[in-house]
């Protein structure tokens, strides 16, 4: 319950910010007939900041040696810092989309350790200072084909693969390991825009995957992607974004194991051609 409290929250800030700019059209026409402006375009490329809280379990083994379930934020430190977010979007028509989308995820850390843990086949003792690095990057390739294309609204369908990269490296005067897990993973999802008006359009999309049991015992893969956002558009070709995004990935990928968070509110500007 605490979590969706965390998602509705920025969305009801989000539409009451929303509501701001149509107000006073409202005020004069309750209804409105001119055409949305922010369907007009061919190509769309968008820039942000995304501060999500982060949160990271992981675990490696090595030599036969288990690891331990590593927390990065209670363990290693890892602490909230803003992210640079891009995407792109070629339309070559009405109902398709081909979709880009870049995230680049670092975190860099030093703590001194308050228990013991093993990384890697490695022990690292009780007051050990550690610096650790944390780097996740996806690339989301993706088309989209909106089933349902109305003057005001539209629902349609996303198909994407996601190439996840993750590595995690922890350095004592000692000693130096690192893990590194990556695969395409595919998604299917779903997208929804509403227009409060012709210039702020609501949007909703969840895509996600789960590997499918059984197949192969030393890979599992589960990823949830939702983001809620909504878009002022000054003009055609120039508007922004405020958004809430939450990410879930959780992952085995042979001898490593690990849960992954992301979620946060992202202010970002639009460019259209």
């Amino acid at each position: 319950m605490l979590r969706w409290s965390r998602v509705l929250i920025p969305v009801v800030c989000l539409i009451a910010f929303l509501a701001l700019p149509s107000s006073a059209d409202a005020q004069v026409e309750l209804g409105w007939s001119a055409p949305p402006i922010g369907e007009a375009f061919h190509i769309e490329f968008m820039g942000g900041l995304w501060n999500p809280t982060p949160t990271l379990v992981a675990s490696s083994e090595a030599f036969g040696i288990a690891g331990s379930s590593i927390d990065f934020g209670k363990d290693l430190g890892l602490a909230k810092k803003q992210l640079r977010e891009m995407r792109l979007v070629l339309k070559p028509g009405r109902k398709h989309k081909f979709r880009f989308q870049w995230v680049p995820v670092e975190y860099t850390q030093q703590a001194r350790l308050e228990r013991r843990i093993v990384f890697r086949g490695i022990a690292y003792q009780t007051g050990f200072l550690v610096d650790s690095r944390m780097r996740w990057d996806t690339l989301r390739l993706g088309y989209e084909y909106d089933v349902v294309s109305q003057s005001r609204w539209f629902l349609g369908l996303i198909f994407e693969a996601k190439y996840t990269q993750i590595e995690a490296e922890l350095d004592t005067a000692f000693a130096q390991e690192f893990a590194r897990a990556r695969a395409p993973i595919p998604a299917i999802g779903a997208i929804a825009r509403v227009y409060a008006s012709p210039y702020t359009p609501i949007t909703f999309e969840l895509t996600g995957f789960k590997w499918p049991e059984g197949i192969d015992e030393d890979y599992q893969a589960k990823y949830v992607d939702l983001d809620i956002y909504g878009t002022v558009n000054f003009t055609r070709n120039f508007g922004v974004q405020l958004g809430y995004r939450s990410i879930d990935l959780s992952y085995l990928f042979e001898e490593d194991t690990g849960k992954l968070n992301l979620e946060g509110i992202y202010f970002a500007g639009l460019v259209r051609f």
